[in-house]
């Protein structure tokens, strides 16, 4: 929690787009192709209207011989700072109760 910054980190779909398809002067159908799914698929996930799967990770890490850490990383990021930034559950959050402040029964 101590890397969460005010600026949102990036989703998988604006990497993918900016630092992938874009330089790799890709097109989606091309990218659907080399993942084995549909151009929908791609779509939805450039566009990110898809979440990451684990599998998708994999995948994504074998067309751009990245590892699927990479991918993971920027989606749990993204959805870290998301859930840290969302004003119904920062109250949640409020309310739960450090472990150290609570009584503790003797064994």
């Amino acid at each position: 929690m101590n890397r969460i910054t005010k600026r949102k980190p990036p989703t998988v779909g604006v990497i993918l787009r900016e630092e992938f398809i874009e330089p790799y002067g890709l097109k989606q159908e091309v990218l659907a192709k080399a993942l084995g799914v549909t151009r929908t698929f791609v779509n939805e996930l450039v566009n990110d209207r898809r979440g990451l799967s684990i599998d998708t990770a994999i995948m994504l890490s074998k067309v751009f011989n990245t590892s699927p850490q990479f991918w993971l990383n920027i989606h749990q990021e993204y959805l870290l700072w998301e859930s840290l930034h969302n004003a119904k559950k920062k109250v949640r959050f409020e309310r739960v109760i450090n472990i150290e402040s609570l009584p503790h029964k003797a064994a």
